[in-house]
């Protein structure tokens, strides 16, 4: 498919870029001519795609580290993240802390590790990777849909913290997509194929989001034709949000 370049000469860092939404993403900005580094603690599928550099956003000076080995960066794209099964009933202490730590805290790191090189940029943008989660209530996500809260609520204080340096800041708000990461939790299932036919009828167009589908709309709200759009949360989730199917 042919996206144009209208990221041409720009320098992009993708996170969680070894597969799934943050691969996508990366193919899809490179073919758009960025040049793109893939922020992961494994390369994933991203050779040919992206630079591998090693970074576990959960550790701060791993994303120190990563972020020292640029000197240039337009677009930050925050996609990593973790996800954890269970209601606040079953939740521990520790699970709280972990999956806070990377989802929001997480974001914080590259963000904040970002900036300096963000501020020179002439057309700086920050796209984070929200969830339906965050405004819909979905079973046995507490901590998951928690984080994913606080990522919509963090990406509204950052476009407004950043309207003077120029970055723009906004977020994507998939429904359940069909990634690596959904195939392995089905997987843990008692009847996997019946477990998808779940997750496939909750979505109003009756399918899973195609990762393709979310990094179409991460790239939109990244791109430089975009200039006048901050604070926005872009919903890619089949309808899963606002439209109620008649029974």
């Amino acid at each position: 498919m042919d996206y144009g370049h209208d990221f041409a000469g720009l320098t992009a860092v993708v996170t969680g870029a070894g597969s799934g939404i943050g691969l996508a993403t990366a193919q899809q900005l490179a073919a758009r001519g960025a040049t793109v580094f893939g922020f992961d603690i494994a390369a994933g599928d991203m050779a040919g795609v992206a630079t591998w550099v090693s970074c576990d956003i959960g550790d701060s000076a791993s994303v120190a580290a990563a972020f020292a080995s640029l000197s240039k960066l337009d677009i930050l794209i925050n996609n990593a993240g973790i996800s954890a099964v269970g209601s606040v009933e079953t939740a521990t202490d520790e699970e709280w802390a972990r999956v806070l730590n990377v989802n929001v805290v997480g974001l914080a790191r590259t963000s904040r590790n970002a900036l300096p090189l963000l501020r020179k940029s002439s057309v700086a943008a920050i796209v984070n990777t929200c969830s339906v989660a965050a405004t819909a209530g979905i079973p046995m996500r507490a901590i998951y849909s928690a984080t994913k809260g606080a990522v919509l609520s963090l990406t509204m204080a950052m476009a407004n913290d950043f309207l003077a340096d120029g970055i723009r800041v906004n977020c994507v708000n998939p429904g359940t997509a069909d990634t690596p990461w959904v195939k392995r939790l089905l997987s843990q299932a008692a009847d996997p194929v019946l477990e998808r036919a779940k997750l496939e009828a909750r979505q109003p167009m009756g399918r899973l989001v195609s990762a393709d589908e979310v990094a179409s709309a991460i790239c939109y709200l990244a791109s430089p034709a975009q200039g006048s759009t901050t604070g926005t949360s872009l919903a890619v989730d089949g309808g899963m949000q606002g439209l109620r199917i008649p029974k």
